[in-house]
């Protein structure tokens, strides 16, 4: 039986087992969308843009483990996609998006919406298609799953002209792919895994990084033996909170800019690096020079090309984290670092700077965090857009349930919190998905509250509303003489924007209010929202100069309550 192509996009996706798309329509995915009400079980999420499509799609990847898909059409509503395909990439989330292009005739004649996005997005890509024959199109959809979903994940885009879509053939979908030059590592090198063991056994002082590829790859029940077994100080990178429990007596969160002054201290002074499923960002290091000086580094990551880029590894070993760990946790044999681990509790207790929240009439940004922790008991899933507030949802909440701390990591994308947190409710029914956004951030995406009132998802939104362009404004305060250049934020009524989305919301300036306006939220069936409006001059603590090694931590200054 003959099926056009926009049939055999649908058919393929069904077989991959897909049952959501997020997507805006266009002249050149007419087709397509004309085919889509065929296909009941193709849930179709109809965003306000673009890149709302993308961010949900990627966020949908993140709590489901599948593999994300959105739609848009040609022209700017695939280049509308980039920031979130940018932001996938770095991030490694498994997605496929598809845009329409315009007929194959018509191509390199800048026709109506016409725009090269295989040529654009090949840096942002894992891998990215133009279909020129209708022929190719049932196993191009087969092969971009496949690569999206393995390895190292990430976004693999198909543009398809709008010729192809109404084009007929007959439908085979192969069994399985061939990519003679595509062949990711999973099993780890024995001989390294053992080297990595003896490391491990010889440490005094041995730190272990979690990163996201633990998130990735599922491997909690792996990386919690391995650090019981050797009693191993648990640190984290940014992506990799909720990879292990952040109430367990060897977690000592995150590490970096805004990382924990005796996570950063421990590092310093560590004699073993394990860095599982991490790749030794900027954020997280700090000077490179000044990184770890004392300490000898294994590096598990499935993505070769990551293992010594940044920092001189003496045991590469390169693998799926979960099957690599399976393995060394064979290897090794309990051991105990108690002085190694009284230093760093010692240290815990010395530095406290960012962790506790200081007196303050006023509503303070980590005091609305924790409080949303303490009414949720931790039971939900955070999302967050990039800025003071997503350090301050890193810091205050408390992470123990496994892969609940969703954000922009690598791009830093503002904007990314609220189309990603219905993303998440999506891929999460009847779970609890908290938005956490910034008065700025907020508003680069606001318009994605029509997809969430239309879809009813039941999203709790807490705007930290500081009145300024807060991370930026901070730089200013501590490096820029004070120069607020551009940072003052006028904001609009953020419930009488949400009251006309139908969406019920309040504001709250009262500290006596916030636990209160939470549980309000958490009563909802549906969406709420609360502007919180906080101290405008806060700061995130502890923070490393740019520049400067990741021991040289600035503290928070003593302030009276305001």
């Amino acid at each position: 039986m003959k099926l056009t192509g926009a049939q055999i996009l649908c058919e393929s996706l069904l077989k991959e087992g897909v049952d959501t798309i997020f997507g805006y329509p266009g002249g050149q995915v007419l087709p397509l969308y004309h085919t889509l009400t065929q296909y009941p079980k193709l849930r179709h999420i109809l965003v306000r843009h673009e890149q709302g499509a993308v961010h949900a799609a990627d966020a949908y990847a993140r709590v489901t483990g599948r593999v994300g898909v959105c739609f848009a059409t040609s022209g700017p509503g695939a280049t509308n996609l980039i920031t979130g395909l940018a932001n996938a990439y770095i991030d490694s989330v498994p997605m496929v998006a598809v845009t329409g292009q315009v007929p194959r005739a018509m191509i390199g004649r800048d026709a109506f919406q016409e725009a090269d996005i295989t040529g654009i997005t090949i840096p942002i890509t894992k891998h990215n298609y133009l279909v020129m024959d209708i022929g190719d199109l049932a196993r191009t959809v087969k092969e971009a799953f496949y690569i999206a979903g393995t390895g190292r994940p990430g976004p693999v885009l198909i543009d398809l002209p709008r010729d192809i879509q109404q084009e007929a053939t007959e439908f085979h979908y192969p069994a399985r792919v061939n990519l003679p030059g595509y062949k990711p590592t999973l099993a780890g090198n024995p001989l390294q895994v053992k080297k990595a063991a003896k490391l491990l056994a010889e440490a005094k002082k041995p730190v272990l990084i979690a990163g996201h590829g633990v998130r990735i790859s599922g491997a909690y029940h792996e990386l919690k033996h391995l650090a019981e077994t050797l009693q191993l100080p648990v640190i984290t990178t940014l992506l990799g909170i909720s990879a292990f429990p952040e109430s367990h007596e060897l977690s000592f969160g995150m590490m970096g800019m805004h990382g924990s002054a005796y996570a950063n201290m421990a590092i310093t002074g560590c004699d073993l690096i394990i860095a599982v499923g991490m790749r030794f960002d900027d954020r997280a290091t700090g000077k490179i020079a000044a990184f770890a000086p004392h300490a000898r580094v294994i590096h598990i990551d499935i993505d070769p090309a990551e293992i010594g880029k940044n920092v001189k590894v003496d045991v590469p070993i390169v693998g799926d984290v979960k099957t690599v760990l399976v393995e060394l946790n064979k290897e090794i044999s309990a051991k105990r670092h108690d002085e190694w681990l009284a230093q760093i509790r010692d240290w815990k207790r010395q530095y406290p700077s960012g962790f506790e929240i200081r007196e303050s009439d006023s509503i303070l940004p980590q005091y609305v965090i924790r409080k949303i922790w303490e009414v949720t008991k931790g039971d939900a899933t955070v999302v967050t857009g990039v800025g003071q507030h997503q350090m301050f949802a890193a810091q205050h909440f408390f992470y123990d349930k496994p892969n609940s701390f969703i954000t922009s990591g690598g791009l830093g994308t503002m904007g990314f919190e609220l189309p990603a947190a219905f993303g998440a409710q999506t891929g999460l029914p009847g779970q609890t998905v908290w938005c956490i956004a910034g008065d700025g951030s907020f508003q680069m995406t606001v318009q994605e509250l029509g997809t969430i009132r239309q879809e009813n998802a039941p999203v709790k939104v807490a705007v930290i509303n500081n009145g300024y362009l807060g991370m930026v404004r901070q730089w200013q305060e501590l490096f820029y003489e004070r120069n607020y250049s551009a940072t003052p934020l006028w904001c609009p009524d953020f419930v009488r924007i949400s009251e006309a989305y139908s969406i019920p919301a309040e504001c709250v300036t009262k500290k006596t209010e916030v636990v209160p306006a939470i549980n309000r939220a958490m009563a909802a069936q549906g969406p709420y929202i609360i502007n919180f409006v906080v101290e405008p001059e806060e700061n995130v603590y502890p923070m490393v100069p740019p520049g400067a090694g990741i021991d040289q931590i600035l503290h928070e200054p003593r302030k009276e309550a305001s």
